[in-house]
């Protein structure tokens, strides 16, 4: 595993995930100019904290837990943020 998915990892683990699957796809992305800056990265992730929370809030608390390998380690990430009762 890379230092950038065992850190990302770490990081949505302060979410209480009951599911976190994390997918790689930078090598699909090879090539492209923002892939010097960082990997392209697919999230799905499970937690009660996304209940009553619209799916602008549940990015955003992402996006909170990810903090600063969004500038220096991911280029981009897809998130799928669900709650419990959504799968």
């Amino acid at each position: 595993m890379s230092e950038v998915l065992a850190t990302l990892q770490a990081r949505l683990a302060t979410l209480a995930p009951q599911t976190l699957e994390i997918t790689d796809d930078s090598h699909r992305h090879a090539g492209h100019a923002g892939a010097r800056e960082g990997g392209h990265y697919r999230l799905l992730i499970v937690s009660r904290q996304f209940c009553g929370r619209s799916t602008l809030a549940r990015h955003r608390l992402v996006y909170d837990a990810v903090g600063d390998l969004m500038r220096n380690g991911i280029h981009a990430l897809v998130i799928d943020a669900k709650t419990p009762d959504e799968l």
